[in-house]
């Protein structure tokens, strides 16, 4: 009889030790919330600009292969990195978020066009081109998506792995961070096939995989009758979960079941989802929010902040998804603040964007003219909408006609703001090119001309150009901003591309 009591006490103890070891390993990696954004989606969201504290870590949307270069990452084929850092202003937009305490990952992949290691056959420009991209946005995260026609192409996801896998070493023998999230689709039972091999071949490829982010939409006819899209979520994440204890153990990777809950992320596509009869509302967020909480699961998302809007009026047919609002009444309610209620992501500031220490008080910046990006602020100056200037270390841009009105000025708030800060000046800057019209470039605007659409004329140093007919009015309410005005003025890059070989200063 005392054997019997011996070997369950025994038995008991380990089962205590395990599971207090577990508990550990878990609270070692805390819970995290961060909201995908489209980057090329038009309208732009300012995700330098949360909306709330939940919208302060951002997983930037899609880096892919270059549609003529496939070993050169780009912005959805739209942009090259130099293109997005001076078109989308994205390199600035990046370090306001992280002087806000905002934390910046980036997700190669997606469902449209070519992931890198797809189109890259070159294992060592692969490397360089994903090192690349985490070298320039100083990533401690990243987030590889894979689906459609990728999940299928076994070649291309071993070509990943390795690439990735030999990267997250070189940086921890740098003692770098570099974690890693594979985010695969998801279907009520699970991981698909396809998706359940692409975790194996990371983890044979030698990755440390921070954990696997199902996206929990378009369920189509894997969705069961009567089952809600709440009820699809939750049975996807319990069986992703076995499925994982299982391929981790034959990993030779025995996890406990706090851990491996830690090693799942959920990323619901809020509103109308692309299946018309799939839609995600605010009753379903909630309740995926509590299932997370309770079982701890370690990365909330959403697709994506971009829609976390309700629609407007103008938007006549809800069921087509649109890029800018969720398709379902929110009553004022952000789906960012229901998935993201108290979840603790802890921020991970890259080190040269880091807040001084020290003294609360720091000395105003003093803006050096020949590192500034665009002409220092002056309160002699007139600056109409869209002009942009530095003041005290920050990029601003004027919303409309203003005049001896401080950037910074500290009681101007919200609307009554003439200024937007746009982004801290980055180390990279120097000063953009200005162009100058010399004389008689076109012929000075006059109230007796006629003027018809496409005449060009010069007020006031700039050049306008008429977008219909129009006599007597001036272009001085363009310079204002007016969307209402007969003329349009031309902007800088407009000019240079009219008039080759143009003076700049």
């Amino acid at each position: 009889m005392l054997v019997f009591v011996v070997a369950g006490l025994v038995v008991a103890g380990v089962s205590y030790w395990h599971s207090y070891t577990d508990a550990r390993a878990a609270a070692a990696s805390p819970s995290v919330f961060a909201g995908y954004v489209d980057v090329t989606a038009t309208p732009r969201y300012a995700f330098e600009q949360p909306v709330n504290e939940n919208a302060k870590s951002v997983v930037l949307s899609f880096i892919v292969a270059d549609a003529k270069d496939g070993c050169t990452p780009s912005w959805g084929t739209f942009y090259s990195l130099d293109g997005a850092g001076s078109e989308l202003d994205l390199d600035r937009r990046i370090a306001r978020l992280r002087q806000l305490g905002g934390n910046v990952a980036v997700s190669f992949g997606g469902l449209s066009n070519k992931e890198l290691a797809t189109a890259c056959t070159d294992d060592s420009k692969l490397k360089d081109a994903y090192s690349s991209v985490i070298d320039r946005y100083e990533l401690t995260s990243i987030d590889l998506d894979i689906e459609g026609a990728a999940l299928a192409d076994a070649t291309s996801i071993a070509r990943q792995a390795k690439a990735v896998a030999a990267l997250q070493k070189d940086r921890a023998a740098a003692g770098e961070q570099l974690s890693v999230w594979l985010t695969l689709p998801v279907a009520p039972t699970g991981l698909t096939t396809e998706g359940a091999a692409a975790v194996k071949q990371m983890l044979a490829a030698g990755l440390d995989l921070a954990g696997v982010n199902i996206m929990t939409m378009d369920y189509s006819d894997s969705r069961l009758p009567g089952q809600s899209m709440l009820q699809a979520s939750i049975a996807a994440a319990e069986a992703t979960h076995s499925q994982l204890d299982q391929t981790y153990r034959a990993a030779n990777q025995e996890l406990g079941a706090q851990t491996l809950w830690r090693k799942i992320g959920l990323t619901p596509m809020i509103g109308q989802n692309d299946i018309v009869a799939d839609v995600f509302s605010l009753a379903d967020a909630q309740g995926l929010h509590d299932f997370a909480a309770e079982k701890g699961i370690g990365r909330m998302s959403l697709w994506s902040l971009n829609r976390d809007a309700e629609c407007g009026p103008n938007y006549p047919t809800l069921t087509v998804v649109s890029d800018a609002c969720s398709g379902v009444s929110q009553g004022g309610t952000l789906f960012s603040t229901v998935l993201g209620a108290s979840i603790d992501g802890k921020s991970t500031t890259a080190p040269s964007q880091a807040p001084p220490t020290g003294s609360t008080t720091a000395a105003p910046v003093v803006d050096d003219p020949a590192t500034s990006p665009y002409p220092i602020w002056s309160p002699n100056a007139a600056y109409v909408k869209d002009d942009r200037t530095v003041w005290q270390g920050n990029v601003y841009e004027a919303k409309w006609w203003t005049k001896n009105n401080v950037p910074n000025d500290p009681l101007a708030a919200g609307t009554t703001a003439p200024w937007t800060l746009i982004g801290p000046v980055l180390p990279s800057d120097r000063p953009k090119p200005e162009v100058t019209l010399p004389a008689g470039t076109y012929p000075q605007w006059s109230a007796s001309t006629v003027y018809r659409k496409g005449d060009r004329v010069m007020f006031d140093q700039h050049a306008f150009e008429a977008k219909w007919w129009v006599q007597t009015q001036g272009p001085e309410a363009a310079l204002q901003g007016s969307a209402d005005t007969a003329w349009e003025r031309l902007s800088n890059e407009e000019i240079m591309k009219l008039i080759p070989g143009i003076p700049q200063s």
